[in-house]
């Protein structure tokens, strides 16, 4: 039985479109495949999830909203709409219930359900708008939607999204998925990745969410990854039993392969690795991502790509190991944070504080930015210096310190990587060739 079936099994709440629609998936032995997709025209934003629907793959949609909306300046959005300007993703609330309603209802049942994703550490007038237009799902979460995309302090996004939880599970059947996994999208050691996502799910789950993702974004080493994914579903298992939930992949975030082929490599590569670990849901990108924003045809090309490449491989069992040790870095973590105070929340505005919790190369005001990663010579994400979080560092063979070069390496590290493969290979292509048109 799978991990989701058996979480699905001892939950006692109905599920919604959205997770319904990945629970039967997974019951069919399919991933799901997801693209980021926002368009503020309506008659695009439609084309665009019809034909994710239409695709070639088990889809759910996706409205991603615009840059406006999600720091709160929804009259700026509502300008921009009056005056036919451009923006980069959906203005959910400028739009208004009723529009999105339209859009998105006609749509919704037969396996097919839409997810809203912002990157708002405030998200109250983002959730209240679509659940008034009748959606059920989104994502984020106090510490991986404030760290990376704002100024807000930790204390004040934990009771942003102590508010943001609450209403969600005012609505019976919502989903709510951490992003968590995902933060800075690179160079993060996949231990404190885990460890994040798990610890924000326990954060939903305090206040009422019955149906949870947890989230991991593809590194710089498949077994390490694989490590990672298997730890991810260990600890959920321990901390979320009764709910609904399941675990999403996303491909690489940094630096994308320019190629064709390295591009194409690496979509299958993360594809493969979601197969091999029963991962339910996978968040793809295109071949498109190195040169130019992608367009619908592009998402469509990738989401189909991922498909078949996980489908080749369903079925197979992957090489499991603990060389990278990351089940016990994350359950280390995460046994740290929860023994700071009952209440997550204030665990988490605690453990950054202290230095519990510490995101190499992250800015932010209270992050304490003693940590650092470094890439070793196997590929793999290591620590290099750790502050005052309980685990060991392994600092790089005679460096002391890590320089700006080092750091510009390993932002091109994978992007170098699969572009190398792809031209050993002969798929020498740039990266918008080749592409539906």
């Amino acid at each position: 039985m799978s991990a989701l079936t058996a979480a699905s099994t001892g939950s006692t709440s109905p599920l919604g479109p959205f997770a319904e629609a990945v629970a039967a998936a997974g019951r069919a032995g399919e991933l799901v495949v997801q693209p980021r997709m926002g368009f503020a025209d309506v008659p695009r934003m439609r084309q665009g999830l019809h034909a994710v629907k239409a695709a070639r793959a088990r889809t759910v949609g996706t409205l991603t909203i615009d840059s406006y909306t999600r720091v709160g300046d929804n009259e700026s959005a509502r300008r921009a709409l009056i005056e036919g300007t451009d923006l980069n993703g959906y203005p959910i609330v400028a739009h208004g219930p009723a529009t999105t309603r339209d859009l998105t209802s006609a749509l919704m049942g037969d396996g097919f359900a839409v997810q809203v994703r912002h990157g708002s550490a405030n998200p109250i007038g983002i959730i209240q708008a679509l659940l008034d237009a009748g959606l059920d799902a989104t994502e984020g979460g106090p510490i991986s939607y404030c760290l990376p995309y704002s100024r807000t302090p930790i204390r004040h996004s934990v009771e942003a999204w102590a508010r943001t939880c609450e209403l969600l599970a005012s609505r019976p059947g919502t989903h709510l998925e951490s992003f968590g996994g995902c933060m800075l999208g690179q160079l993060c050691p996949p231990g404190l990745l885990v460890a994040l996502s798990v610890l924000e799910g326990i954060f939903f789950k305090q206040y009422g969410l019955r149906s949870i993702s947890l989230s991991y974004a593809q590194q710089t080493h498949h077994v390490q990854d694989v490590e990672a994914l298997l730890a991810l579903r260990t600890l959920a298992g321990e901390h979320l039993a009764g709910l609904d939930w399941h675990v999403v992949l996303y491909t690489y975030m940094g630096v994308f392969p320019r190629t064709t082929g390295g591009a194409l490599g690496l979509l299958r590569d993360s594809a493969r690795l979601a197969a091999l670990t029963g991962t339910e849901r996978m968040i793809v990108k295109t071949p498109a991502e190195a040169h130019r924003i992608p367009t619908i045809e592009d998402n469509i090309h990738a989401l189909e790509e991922a498909s078949a490449a996980a489908a080749a491989y369903r079925g197979q069992s992957p090489v499991v190991s603990d060389e990278f040790g990351v089940l016990g870095e994350a359950r280390a973590l995460v046994e740290a944070v929860l023994e700071i105070h009952p209440d997550t929340g204030r665990a988490l505005t605690e453990a950054f504080r202290r230095g519990i919790l510490d995101v190499p190369y992250c800015l932010h005001a209270d992050n304490a930015q003693r940590s650092r990663s470094y890439i070793d010579g196997r590929g793999s994400l290591q620590w290099h210096t750790t502050g005052s979080m309980p685990i060991p560092a392994l600092p790089a063979p005679g460096r002391a310190q890590l320089r700006a070069d080092d750091l510009l390496g390993m932002l091109s590290y994978t992007q170098e990587s699969f572009d190398r493969a792809a031209l050993v290979a002969g798929d020498q292509r740039d990266g918008t060739a080749a592409l539906p048109a």
